[in-house]
């Protein structure tokens, strides 16, 4: 019921992605902090425009990613979805902070208003490609409970993409899935094996059979290839809407615009 009170819908949810650029202090960093929250809530205009059902900001510039996020990132993004937030104010909006920054996105996510995050390494450890990655689940949701921040969504990876899994090889997805909906996991997020690539259909269906819990796509969704994922909960896309369909590119507005047409066709 959260889910549906939130966006309205129980499935074919689209969620559109703002990269913010990298964020002072990253290798990449460039641009000032208001040039940083500037072009964030150019693209989420873009989108709001197209008729998204949804955002999940996300510091996806802050090459190379690190479990030791400092406290200039945190307020950066706050500061960004702050902006994102009133440039936006009925969309429903989420935050992600790299790498595995889950605490810090449910605090930034509270303090901007926000109404979700996506948190990675939410049960059974595993290898990423920033290195050892432990559940959080226990720690996060005392958190969450601590702060006052339950109404703040918790969507979560399950064998998260960048990864290896061999830890956990004796593990499938689907019990994968079903442990997070064990640990409270307000919806689950299927993915590939990296950023743009395809998620398994198949994997999908067995998800949905074993879970009560919302069930998202989280990468690879393309216009077309959509109709595979139209009984996801929800389709996070990035990559797809970028120029080129590469994520580090500028948001193109017309593949937008295509993609949210095709999808409202396919509702009917």
């Amino acid at each position: 019921m959260k889910f549906l009170n939130l966006f309205g819908r129980i499935k074919s949810v689209v969620i559109g992605m703002v990269h913010v650029k990298a964020l002072p202090g990253t290798p990449l960093s460039r641009l000032s902090v208001s040039e940083v929250i500037e072009e964030a809530c150019q693209e989420a205009e873009i989108y709001r425009n197209a008729g998204i059902d949804g955002l999940i900001i996300e510091n996806m510039h802050d090459l190379p990613y690190t479990f030791d996020v400092g406290p200039e990132v945190c307020a950066c993004m706050t500061a960004v979805c702050t902006a994102v937030r009133r440039t936006c104010p009925s969309l429903p909006l989420g935050v992600q902070i790299l790498s595995a920054a889950n605490q810090q996105a449910l605090a930034v996510g509270h303090a901007s208003g926000l109404d979700f995050i996506r948190a990675e390494g939410y049960v059974f450890s595993h290898v990423a490609d920033e290195g050892l990655l432990n559940a959080c689940a226990g720690e996060l949701l005392r958190y969450r409970k601590r702060i006052g921040a339950e109404h703040v969504q918790i969507f979560t990876d399950i064998k998260k993409k960048h990864s290896s899994h061999a830890l956990t090889a004796d593990v499938s997805v689907e019990e994968t899935a079903r442990a997070a909906e064990f640990f409270l996991s307000d919806g689950v997020i299927l993915t590939g094996t990296a950023t743009g690539v395809q998620a398994s259909p198949h994997e999908l269906r067995e998800i949905l059979q074993a879970v009560r819990l919302p069930v998202l796509i989280g990468s690879g969704v393309t216009r077309e290839n959509v109709e595979e994922y139209l009984d996801a909960s929800a389709m996070i896309i990035g990559s797809h809407f970028k120029k080129g369909g590469y994520w580090a590119n500028a948001l193109d507005p017309e593949r937008v615009k295509r993609f949210m047409g095709k999808v409202c066709e396919l509702r009917k």
